[in-house]
């Protein structure tokens, strides 16, 4: 098993997320991309002492970017949306 805390990469905090995260407390994080949702579900428990209800993942193409004549691409990333139990919070500052 892989170290929960290096599942995580960080929240992902848009104005599309901040809003499901007040109304549904469902949050967003950029989790490595070879997790899977049981991982997932037991790192965000772990780390910050709540109640996971639901899982959804996402795989994220990286887009290809140009800069002069040279082509490249940004990196594919994994989004997971977690839905925590009512009542539970988690608090992160950015």
């Amino acid at each position: 098993m892989r170290q929960r805390y290096s599942l995580i990469r960080g929240p992902v905090i848009t104005e599309k997320a901040s809003e499901k995260m007040e109304r549904d407390g469902t949050y967003s994080f950029e989790v490595d991309s070879r997790a899977n949702k049981i991982e997932i579900r037991r790192a965000v428990e772990a780390a910050f002492k709540v109640t996971v209800t639901r899982v959804n993942t996402v795989s994220a193409r990286g887009k290809l970017k140009r800069v002069r004549w040279q082509t490249g691409k940004t990196p594919d990333w994994k989004k997971a949306m977690v839905t925590l139990k009512k009542g539970d919070k988690i608090e992160y500052t950015t």
